[in-house]
């Protein structure tokens, strides 16, 4: 791979550039161990949670994406157990960060606080004698389950936030605060602790000023996604203040580590986008990449980046009501090559110990071995999740392809009314809005 310092990069520049900038470029180990996990992590920064699980947790799947099949134990240690040194944050929405970097988000911490916190009329404000209570309550016995908390305002009355009760209602602010960390989760469940009982005090201790935790935040995504706009960077953890992100971008170019860049096709030729390239980003003259995408990968999380990079238009569809579905209830993008190729939908059927594709669907173009290549990530996703057998349904124009390609698999009869009915056993109550924003979880 050779570095660029050019000032104009087409089109398939800039996507392997993002491409090899998130690890699409590598090889996938033999055997991926925790080396392998932290180092994925390390390069995108940051897992974003969802609570869906019908195929496989959101979590889990970027690192399955670029690494290939792995023990998901082991990601369960790095994230769940007793001082690990990941820990839950308002990051890119819900997700996975560092430990060390608790106090990158202590500006959004204190201006979720400002929002939610001090008006006398507010939620928080209405029940300080419950809060102080719960606060209490972690302070004496350590971290704990809501279900493990108890309170007479809970009996009969709930909230109207997601029918939260009381209790979890004052969890979930005093976390958006900063106050309360996740100190793990029992299933899904999550466990609430106070900060200093989850976060080293050491990073307790360190405090980063609100300009320079957005300077470096918006350092890392540059560095995640190789080249970018200043909207991509903003996105990449959630920032709202404009003016300190293009701040922090012009720091970053009067220190040499971004450079201006224009992108061939990025909006119009007579009005192209601006965008940086980060001084690291390396642009291969070949990706050789195949993969499924979780919706909240990287890669295609920020719908509008999607379709400058692969012209790929999506969309969630888990909201949409079954009949007027186009594509599925949860398909994911399929990375073959250097290009998103197709889409498909897929679900673990645990009780028949059968992976079904639902739906499968290709966008305009691909290469003559995409099937091929599908196949063997199907055969993948299997083998990964513990999964004996392989069925293919017929609905999409992709399914016959794969269906020839996979001559194990069975076939069956599938479409957005069945698919209702056939996902209703392994959905946890989705939370994620095609906003982006996501409910806590």
């Amino acid at each position: 791979m050779a570095k660029s310092t050019r000032q104009t990069l087409s089109a398939a520049e800039a996507r392997r550039i993002a491409l090899a900038a998130q690890g699409f470029a590598r090889a996938r180990p033999a055997a991926p161990g925790t080396r392998q996990l932290n180092s994925a992590i390390a390069r995108m920064g940051v897992l974003q949670i969802d609570s869906v699980n019908v195929f496989a947790r959101s979590h889990y799947m970027p690192l399955f994406s670029r690494l290939g099949p792995y023990d998901t134990a082991a990601l369960d240690r790095l994230l769940f157990t007793r001082r690990a040194p990941y820990v839950e944050s308002w990051a890119h929405v819900a997700a996975f960060i560092r430990s060390e970097d608790w106090n990158l988000f202590r500006f959004r911490m204190d201006d979720n606080r400002a929002k939610y916190g001090t008006a006398p009329d507010g939620w928080f404000r209405q029940h300080l004698e419950i809060v102080d209570w719960v606060r209490a309550e972690l302070a004496a016995r350590g971290p704990l389950r809501p279900a493990q908390i108890e309170h007479d305002a809970q009996r009969g009355a709930r909230g109207q936030w997601w029918d939260w009760d009381v209790v979890k209602h004052a969890l979930e602010y005093l976390f958006l605060f900063g106050e309360v960390a996740i100190a793990g989760r029992r299933g899904f469940e999550r466990r609430y602790a106070l900060a200093e009982q989850v976060i080293p005090a050491e990073v307790l201790a360190a405090p980063v000023e609100r300009y320079d935790a957005i300077r470096e935040l918006i350092r890392r995504a540059a560095r995640a996604y190789g080249v970018a706009t200043a909207s991509d960077l903003a996105d990449y953890w959630r920032i709202k203040d404009r003016p300190a992100v293009n701040a922090a971008i012009s720091d970053l170019v009067d220190t040499g580590e971004l450079a201006p860049v224009t992108v061939a096709g990025w909006l119009s030729a007579a009005r192209p986008a601006k965008a940086w390239m980060h001084r690291d980003a390396a642009v291969p003259r070949r990706v050789d990449a195949a993969a499924l995408l979780t919706p909240f990968d990287p890669v295609v999380w920020f719908r509008s980046r999607a379709e400058r990079l692969f012209a790929f238009d999506y969309r969630i569809e888990i909201y949409t009501p079954a009949p007027l579905r186009r594509y599925g209830y949860y398909s994911l993008p399929v990375l073959i090559g250097d290009d998103i190729v197709g889409r498909v939908d897929l679900k673990a059927d645990r009780a028949a110990s059968t992976l079904r594709v639902q739906s499968a669907w290709w966008e305009q173009q691909r290469p003559s071995d995409a099937a091929a290549r599908l196949a063997d990530e199907i055969r993948a996703a299997a083998r990964w999740q513990g999964l004996d057998a392989i069925s293919v349904s017929r609905w999409g124009d992709a399914a016959d392809d794969l269906g020839d390609v996979l001559p194990e698999a069975s076939r069956h009869e599938a479409g957005p009314a069945t698919e209702a009915t056939l996902i209703e056993s392994s959905l946890d109550a989705p939370r994620v809005q095609e906003s982006g924003v996501e409910e806590p979880v």
